[in-house]
């Protein structure tokens, strides 16, 4: 089950929880939660930005969903009687929070790791293909294909994500990793002497 969130998935996204599952998982009503919210406004603004969305309820009326950070979900919970489901909602909170953290740092970890392999990708095309002008684009949107089925702007539309993203933001870690993987077997299939087509039929065939 899923019960802490990303904005849009990407890296830099602070992950939160929404009111909505606090009353689900607390076995408590949502009105409880969001009056609870209400009284103790100043002290959860104190610990972030209490974010929100707008949407339709079943009935079409208008409804504030909360988005609440991992300190302020926290802090929400103390203020719960300390039943039995709050316990276990809690202890399931924190370990999401904390896998969701670990994700995205791992994110960030491979990240500033892929930066070498990302000049060396830009540094062999400019030395093996300086003709080619369209190389860098074509052989990047060849690489999010083969790892997400999806071209780099497919992707981040799919993500929620700007334009303005970069294409390593919009990644998880495990295809971030993939990603990584190809694009070193790229740069020695250019220093092969391959043209993009064949870097393209050697890339797409099956492991």
């Amino acid at each position: 089950m899923e019960i802490v969130f990303t904005e849009n998935n990407l890296l830099g996204d602070e992950p939160f929880t929404t009111d909505e599952v606090i009353a689900e998982y607390a076995e408590v009503k949502r009105t409880s939660v969001t009056r609870l919210i209400r009284k103790y406004l100043d002290d959860l603004k104190g610990v972030g930005k209490l974010g929100f969305q707008i949407r339709p309820s079943d009935s079409g009326q208008k409804i504030k969903i909360y988005h609440l950070n991992e300190q302020q979900a926290t802090l929400i919970i103390t203020y719960l009687d300390n039943t039995e489901p709050v316990r276990r909602f809690k202890k399931m909170l924190v370990e999401q929070f904390f896998i969701m953290k670990q994700e995205l740092m791992k994110r960030q970890i491979i990240r500033e790791m892929e930066k070498p392999v990302r000049k060396g990708l830009t540094d062999t095309i400019k030395e093996y293909m300086p003709d080619d002008k369209w190389a860098y684009g074509n052989i990047t949107r060849l690489l999010c294909k083969t790892v997400t089925n999806h071209n780099p702007k497919q992707l981040k539309e799919l993500r929620n994500a700007k334009n303005s993203h970069s294409l390593m933001d919009v990644l998880t870690s495990e295809e971030f990793e993939s990603y990584q993987s190809l694009e070193q077997k790229v740069v020695t299939l250019i220093e092969l002497g391959m043209d993009y087509y064949k870097i393209k039929e050697v890339i797409s065939r099956k492991e």
